[in-house]
């Protein structure tokens, strides 16, 4: 008889851990709340699904438990995920180290997950709302109650994702139902975010993109530093160099700590460098108003917040500017800097930084250390990943070391 295999989740880490376990010959079930699996992959890669990422390193991954990621990454490489892709089928382009399906449609990559899932006989329950998973000591079998009915295995694997993007039915319950195993949670926050600052300037700025750096400081301290497009909002920044310094906000935030955002405008230069540079052109275009001194520089809107702040009337000849004024203007290009007054909601998060403890977690085999043949994989965890599918890949290294580890163990 077939041992039985509980998984509670059927996003990304979930199925793939159904058919790592599928294939090592066990009884799978995925009880998935949402009324289809895989849901939040469609979102990926703006729907075009960043699978995986060629550079895989520590500064990738933050974790409260800094060496935990790569050792589970160790196990389950980018070159694992590659070769299990192409087994089943997916063509792949890389695209500076970004891996994405030939086709560049999520659909192609979940409906490959499913097709394999159903080849295997993984018996899929969807819109399953869990009321309470028990463990029975001395039947050694798991019991999830659900309003779909009861559910036993000799093994359950929670992959029921954090409480980004609820939408995609990441509502947070899977910290309820670890909580209730006895696993301890360290407060999720939103990451990979955008950020809300105070400023009356944003609504004139808003739907700016331009390359930026993005220096976040608390306490006179650099919490983080990113570049990249930069989106202005009519709220405050989003766009990638945003979120990968977001979840460093999130938390000073939460400890009650003033945060600044410092915008570096013209990250192709240093502040020495940009200093002569205006002098330079200023010299080289005495005849231009100041209104149109930036012109062919920065992004127009930008520009005129940037000379408004600068406090240079637009109507004087460049060649008129006195040096204090051109250190003026250097300085809000190259430190532009405005308070961070918060972060946008879980709704608008990619991932949450927070979790489960990971020091409760084996990481060769995602076995708790609390409850035996209890696995937690993929977002309910607490590691979270830049942008550029580190967070997929999270999801396919901890599911497929889950579903290989629960059904070998089950033999």
């Amino acid at each position: 008889m077939k041992k039985r295999i509980i998984i509670i989740g059927g996003g990304a880490s979930g199925l793939m851990a159904g058919i790592c376990a599928a294939r090592e010959g066990m009884d799978i079930t995925i009880l998935e709340h949402m009324d289809r699996v895989g849901k939040k992959i469609l979102s990926t890669g703006n729907g075009r699904c960043n699978m995986t990422n060629l550079s895989l390193k520590p500064e990738h991954y933050r974790c409260s438990q800094k060496l935990f990621p790569m050792k589970v990454l160790d196990r389950f490489s980018v070159w694992d995920t590659l070769t299990f892709f192409d087994e089943l089928g997916i063509v792949t382009k890389n695209k500076n180290g970004c891996i994405y399906p030939n086709s560049e449609q999520a659909t192609a990559v979940l409906d490959t997950l499913r097709l394999e899932t159903e080849r295997l006989g993984v018996s899929t329950v969807v819109s399953c709302q869990i009321s309470s998973v028990k463990v029975q000591k001395k039947q050694r079998i798991f019991l999830v109650e659900s309003d779909k009915g009861s559910f036993q295995g000799e093994r359950l694997i929670l992959a029921a994702g954090s409480k980004a993007a609820p939408a995609t039915g990441s509502d947070g319950s899977g910290y309820d139902l670890a909580s209730a195993l006895g696993h301890r949670i360290i407060s999720p926050l939103p990451a990979l975010v955008q950020l809300r600052c105070s400023g009356t300037f944003f609504k004139q700025l808003a739907g700016v993109r331009c390359e930026a750096s993005v220096r976040l400081v608390s306490e006179g301290r650099t919490l983080a530093v990113a570049e990249g497009e930069l989106q202005l909002t009519d709220y405050g920044i989003s766009g990638i160099p945003t979120f990968q310094v977001s979840r460093f906000a999130s938390i000073a935030l939460s400890e009650g700590r003033q945060v600044t955002a410092v915008l570096d405008f013209f990250p192709s230069q240093n502040l020495e460098n940009t200093r002569h540079f205006l002098k330079s052109r200023a010299k080289a275009l005495p005849h231009r108003f100041i209104g149109d001194f930036l012109t062919g520089v920065l992004n127009k809107k930008l520009a005129a917040v940037l000379l408004k702040l600068s406090e240079l009337p637009p109507d004087i000849p460049a060649g008129k500017l006195s040096g204090q004024q051109l250190e003026r203007l250097l300085m809000q290009i190259k430190r532009f800097k405005v308070s961070v007054t918060g972060t946008n909601s879980f709704e608008q998060a990619q991932v949450c930084c927070g979790g489960v403890d990971t020091r409760d977690i084996n990481p060769k085999t995602m076995e708790s250390r609390l409850v035996p043949g209890l696995y937690l994989v993929g977002e309910l965890l607490d590691v979270d990943g830049i942008c550029g599918g580190y967070n997929l890949q999270w999801a396919w290294s901890t599911g497929a070391i889950a579903g290989r580890c629960a059904g070998r163990m089950n033999r």
